[in-house]
């Protein structure tokens, strides 16, 4: 059985992205497909990063996805204004993880919660890497979480 993503209480998220989901984002059901709540959690984390400063111009993210699971909970329909709510929840030596909330900014019904494992990466090298000095600090002062995490 899987286990329902480690989502913190409302009050703990520090950032919130507006986003907008398309007429075309529906399914045969009349619902939005699975796939377009992880491309609202990449858009939140890109906004998140820019936010911070670490993106944008020649700036691109040094990580990858290694793993997400999403619980849905309501069915989601479009087209909609969307608030993704994002958190940093750990820092490790190569990676992190994210909670996200998705809901319509039209009402409090939460459509879908997700976390995320972002692995830093190497594109040279092909493999991981540690997560840089100035995400590792921008990310734990904006959090107000330890910038040294336990393990990986």
């Amino acid at each position: 059985m899987l286990t329902a993503p480690q989502i913190p209480a409302e009050s703990e998220f520090r950032f919130r992205a507006r986003l907008f989901t398309r007429w075309s984002d529906e399914d045969m059901q009349g619902v939005l497909n699975n796939a377009v709540y992880l491309s609202l959690c990449e858009e939140a984390r890109y906004r998140y990063f820019d936010e911070l400063g670490l993106v944008g111009g020649d700036r691109h993210f040094p990580f990858v996805l290694l793993q997400s699971n999403v619980r849905f909970l309501a069915p989601g329909r479009g087209p909609a204004e969307v608030e993704v709510a994002l958190r940093t929840t750990h820092l490790g030596g190569k990676s992190f993880q994210q909670a996200y909330r998705i809901r319509p900014v039209e009402g409090e019904e939460v459509w879908a919660e997700a976390e995320a494992v972002l692995v830093c990466w190497d594109p040279v090298r092909r493999g991981s890497a540690p997560v840089p000095e100035e995400l590792r600090e921008a990310v734990a002062r904006f959090e107000g979480i330890p910038a040294r995490g336990d393990g990986d």
